[in-house]
Order: structure tokens, then sequence, then C-alpha cells
């Protein structure tokens, strides 16, 4: 909100501010008292015939008429992170696309399409981090067409809520009628503290680690029927490390599982999964700081993950161990029904 030197809200944004990060308010006329005024913070991606279009942190695209506006002002382009390693949005998604490698891949201009026979989005997406050579739309049919022709739905990956984010295309798809499927967040932490806090009720120590996912490993892997696409996925990555907290007995599943993949200063954490049964006992703290001080010892100094936005349980435990978002992605599917290729009409 921006309150002038007399005291009264005053609209500070023009068109000419798209692209930029703002905050606004706008009036609602119907709707309850004390409900009237609506504040939105995010890029303003779009200011045409009277409507803009906000694109906030987690993908939202949220539309407002200019005639409803009451305050507005351009914010500076990221929040403060108040911890974490510093780290571009691109170098961030680059670390985190070699981490999780496709069995296929071919460019398109900056952009990079990716295809593993569908396991996971994150794999079988289009990343695009610069410019395609062609003109939006084409490059859009030209994914749809690199998919179709392999069997898979047309995926793009992009991101939102910080430094050099998407938010621009993320509106574009999303005008275009792609369907945003999944929203998750990038966290980023240091690794020296995960390795120095005072040991849970299962020690670090108490973790073995391997360079391949044995049978026991993927029994504790919540994907079933794991093939030999997944294994060259799960496998696949500068530096990879599989850890594995034993079961009570011989031959039981695992009680925990991690996967981990170093590259340069980062170490990305994956894979973390517990017996339901077992939950509460440090079990998934001893993994993370078992694989940390794996990634100590081959040069890393900062961790990053993946964690979805409505998994509660994981958010809370990694903001325990010092991670903070970073950012947040999100998985946009082509239309469906429209007679394009790749769809599912």
């Amino acid at each position: 909100m921006e309150i002038s030197a007399g005291g009264r809200l005053e609209v500070r944004i023009t068109a000419a501010d798209v692209g930029k990060r703002v905050s606004v308010r706008r009036w609602t006329e119907h709707a309850a008292e004390g409900e009237k005024f609506t504040d939105t913070i995010g890029v303003l991606t779009s200011w045409d015939e009277g409507v803009l279009l906000i694109t906030r942190r987690d993908g939202e695209v949220v539309r407002i008429a200019e005639n409803a506006l009451v305050a507005g002002k351009v914010v500076p382009a990221a929040r403060a992170r108040r911890r974490g390693p510093a780290a571009s949005y691109a170098e961030l998604s680059r670390v985190a696309a070699r981490a999780w490698q496709p069995v296929e891949r071919e460019p398109l201009g900056e952009w990079e399409l990716r295809a593993a026979s569908g396991f996971t989005r994150r794999a079988n997406s289009a990343l695009p981090l610069g410019d395609p050579g062609m003109p939006l739309d084409e490059a859009l049919t030209a994914v749809r067409h690199w998919y179709a022709a392999r069997g898979l739905p047309a995926y793009v990956q992009a991101a939102t809520g910080g430094e050099g984010t998407q938010e621009a295309l993320c509106a574009a798809l999303t005008a275009r009628g792609w369907q945003r499927e999944v929203t998750a967040e990038l966290w980023t932490g240091e690794l020296a503290p995960l390795v120095d806090r005072e040991p849970g009720p299962t020690a670090p120590e108490a973790v073995l680690l391997s360079r391949t996912a044995d049978e026991a490993w993927l029994r504790r892997y919540q994907r079933k029927g794991v093939s030999e696409v997944a294994l060259r996925v799960l496998g696949g990555g500068p530096s990879v490390w599989f850890a594995t907290v034993p079961g009570e007995t011989a031959g039981d599943t695992p009680a925990a599982i991690g996967r981990l993949v170093v590259d340069g200063r980062w170490a990305g954490f994956a894979a973390v999964e517990v017996d339901p049964g077992l939950r509460r006992r440090g079990l998934a703290t001893a993994v993370m700081a078992a694989l940390a001080g794996r990634a100590l010892q081959e040069g890393a100094s900062a961790g990053w993950l993946q964690v979805e936005s409505d998994n509660a349980g994981a958010r809370a435990l990694y903001a325990r161990l010092g991670f903070a978002a970073h950012h947040a992605y999100h998985h946009f599917r082509e239309p469906a029904g429209d007679g394009a290729p790749g769809t599912d009409g």
C-alpha cells in the first residue's frame, strides 16, 4: 500500500511497470464488511484493456480491474532472504536438473526437452532457462510435438517467487490454457550446522551409505514398480549416494532411506522416506545428517531439496534443520481437447 504525505492512498504503478514486483490493494464493492480491501503481492505480468494480471509467488495469476485499485507501488524484486546460501534461480535450476537426469534430452534454443518414459514430471518436462529461439507459441507447439512423438503429455516446468524467476512465462502459459498440476518449492540451507547438530534418538552412524540403490532401498522407495528407466534416473548425477537405515532384523524393509547428489558446492537431498510406524524417532534427521557429512567430505557447503507445497510434515522438518524456501516451481500441462498433438483428446 502507498500512502501520500497527506495520508491518502495512492496508486503509484502504471502499465510501464509490467515485469516488476508490485504490491496493490483493491476494493471489492460487494464483499462483506471488513473484507472489502484485498492486498496482492507479485509480479505485474500484464496490464491490458483495464485489467491487471499479477502472478504471485505460488504461481496463481490474480486478475484485478484497474478501476478497483486504491493503492499500489513497486516493491523490491525479491523478498530478502534471512538465511541460507546465496544463489540465483538459474544456478539452482541447472544444479537440480543435473541431479535428476532424464534418459533423453534435446535442446530447443536455450530450453531443454527432457524425457524418461514418464517417470516423474521433473524428468519429463521442458525446462525453459532462456530464449527458445522462436516465438513462444511456436516453441510450445514444438514442445507438444516432441512429447507427442514419445507418447507423453507435454509439460513445462517454470518458477516463481525468486529473483530471475518466470512469472511472465507462467502467466503466458495460463493464458494459453496450460494447467498448473503441481507446485513445489526448492529450499536451501547450510550443510555444516546440519552435521554439527546434537544427535537425536538415531545417530548418523546408524545410516549406511552406498553408491547404488539396492533391493532393500527400493522396497522403501515410495514409487512402486521401479523400472530400468527409473533406476537410470535415480542413479544419474555428478556424485550420487544412497542412504539406508536398516530394519530391526535382517531382510526387513529399511526403516528410512535418502538420496544425495553432490555437485560442486551444492548437495541435493531427495527421497528421504521413513517407515510410517517409526516416525518421530529422528530417522529422517539422521539420514540428512549422514548425507550432509558425506557432502562436506566431497567439498560441498550448501544443500538444496524440493518439497511439495502441501507436505506440511516435511516442510516443518526441513525448517528445523535450517532450510528455507528459495523459489517455487510448477509443472504446467498442455491444454486438453483442442486437437493439438499431445493432448488427451
